[in-house]
């Protein structure tokens, strides 16, 4: 049953045929009541839908319907109305500002009524927000000649498709935190939901070439796609070299934190992209619950495996070969038998220096020193390095920068910020950029004497015997490092040219502090830390780090 029969409630009625809807299974009300047939004064839009029925008010179409559409205004349908629909009534009601009848006087008549408004400030918004731009950016981006029903077809199945796929973490936290999940209360996808873009625009785009009204037919989906998401998660483009290079290396990549929801969602993409093959640690109850909770498809033994070290054949090993690296460290059988058994680090850790796993991601919770002394103790550093350090990037609208070392070593020496420099160099080329380095100081070419200076020009001729093809120089200030306009004015010959993207620190304090202004002032995206340095491929997640952050980091932790 529909009332209204506008522009609007024709085109939703249309579109519903084109769905498979039969047309007599609809009554459509008015003003005047029920439109039948042989009504007078019909304009020919609604005579389209006139029944052949006794029916002349909404009260007597509304007995046993299965469905009501509200297009119409406040209040049209009464509580004892929708009491005698029949079981699990569907209740559109899309008047705005004021819905055909409030929610909860819907669900005090009908408790099993599965409602929905035009409404923000209750579940289930039907707004034209979620279609609207991506039809048109589909059409728009193959050139089509023309909008007709089946790229409006297309965005309804994407969407029906997107409201039943796995939850949003994006827009889990938009909503108070609560897994979005296929059902009474999410029906629809948010307005927030970041796959939209990705998911309708593609299906339209489609839709058109399908139905010959592209001018200009997309060839290469997964590509469009990508450049989609680029308006949504500006660390794409920054990623594409790293996800295109993990693809191929299909390393196994172990998460520390396999209970954890952004982990699991992760895990998701990760899988349905082809990054790696993923090992998650944790009890198999409640990952297996969390992935229900989350609507995930992902399922153990088909899409990951899943460590449970309480029931692992690998334990003894586990724990022998943590003994092994730490026996002479103060641990003792039994306490290297409780770490395995308690700390899902140590046995991620464990994993990768037996060669279980190609690499690791921990941390996300906890703190970050406790991470690192357990990756530190049992993967440990790589040949000929002095010490672990990190590197950071930071997505901003000017550019791509790489910060470091912004979380382990308090004031590095010279020679451990010329070993930063270069490891950090490696990182920024892994993303396919050609690194510029600038080593900062308060400083600029020999303006000051004191330790500070003393230490970071002495990186610098160090740097430059060990890389003498690295584009570098320093010690300059940060303004300095990111304008050759004011460069040349204290430096004629400076080995830098252009904007420099490596900007390497003097000290802990410097790099955190600048890190965190930039990215808040520059509205930054964070890829990171990268840990640098160790034997084998490790990150320690920060605790903020999102679902993508953790999917960008995946990536990462595949390429070396």
């Amino acid at each position: 049953v529909a009332t209204g029969a506008g522009a609007a409630a024709l085109a939703c009625l249309d579109l519903l045929v084109s769905l498979g809807m039969r047309r007599e299974s609809i009554a459509v009300v008015d003003l005047d009541g029920v439109v039948y047939e042989g009504r007078e004064q019909m304009d020919p839009f609604k005579e389209r839908f006139a029944l052949q029925t006794d029916w002349r008010t909404l009260d007597d179409a509304i007995e046993g319907a299965d469905i009501f559409l509200g297009l119409s205004g406040p209040n049209v349908l009464k509580p004892e109305q929708l009491a005698r629909m029949a079981r699990d009534p569907l209740v559109f009601a899309l008047a705005n500002p004021e819905p055909e009848i409030l929610p909860e006087l819907a669900r005090e008549a009908r408790p099993d009524a599965i409602i929905a408004t035009g409404r923000s400030d209750y579940p289930n918004q039907v707004n034209n927000v979620l279609c609207f731009p991506y039809i048109f950016r589909g059409a728009l981006d193959v050139g089509a000649t023309k909008i007709n029903e089946e790229m409006k077809l297309a965005c309804v199945y994407a969407l029906a498709d997107l409201a039943k796929a796995e939850s949003s973490d994006v827009v889990d936290r938009a909503y108070g935190g609560m897994a979005t999940r296929f059902g009474r209360e999410y029906l629809i996808p948010k307005p927030f939901d970041p796959r939209l873009i990705s998911t309708l625009a593609p299906a339209v785009a489609q839709a058109a070439m399908r139905t010959g009204v592209a001018t200009r037919p997309i060839e290469d989906f997964d590509l469009y796609r990508q450049q989609l998401s680029q308006f949504v998660f500006r660390s794409g483009l920054v990623m594409k070299p790293m996800f295109d290079r993990a693809k191929q290396a299909k390393r196994r990549l172990v998460y520390a934190e396999g209970e954890d929801r952004r982990v699991l969602q992760a895990v998701q993409q990760v899988i349905d992209e082809q990054l790696a093959w993923p090992i998650v640690v944790g009890r198999p109850r409640v990952i297996n619950d969390r992935i229900k909770e989350l609507g995930l498809r992902i399922r153990e033994g088909e899409h990951f495996e899943l460590v449970n070290i309480h029931d692992d054949p690998r334990f003894f090993d586990y724990w022998n070969e943590y003994h092994r690296v730490m026996g002479r460290r103060g641990v003792t059988p039994d306490e290297a038998k409780k770490a395995v058994s308690t700390n899902n680090t140590v046995v991620a850790a464990v994993s990768l220096r037996l060669g279980d796993a190609d690499a690791m991601l921990c941390g996300g919770v906890g703190h970050f020193r406790k991470h690192l002394r357990h990756v530190s103790e049992i993967i440990g550093r790589g040949e000929g390095v002095i010490d672990l350090s990190t590197v950071t990037a930071l997505v901003l609208p000017s550019g791509t920068f790489f910060i470091c070392d912004t979380h382990i070593t308090p004031d590095p020496g010279a020679e451990e910020i010329a070993e930063m420099t270069l490891l950090a160099a490696d990182e920024v080329r892994r993303f396919g950029i050609e690194p510029k380095v600038a080593l900062l100081s308060h400083s600029n070419f020999g303006s000051h004497d004191d330790a500070s200076a003393l230490k970071v020009r002495r990186a610098r001729e160090l740097v430059a015997q060990r890389a003498p093809e690295l584009e570098m120089d320093g010690e300059m200030h940060g303004d300095v490092a990111l304008s050759q306009e004011l460069r040349d004015r204290v430096l004629l010959d400076s080995s830098l040219s252009g904007t420099a993207n490596l900007l390497v620190m003097p000290n802990i304090d410097a790099a955190h502090v600048g890190y965190n202004l930039l990215k808040m002032l520059g509205g930054g995206v964070s890829i990171g830390p990268i840990l640098m340095g160790s034997e084998h491929p490790a990150h320690i997640l920060a605790n903020s780090v999102t679902v993508r952050g953790i999917f960008n980091m995946s990536a990462v932790a595949c390429v070396f």
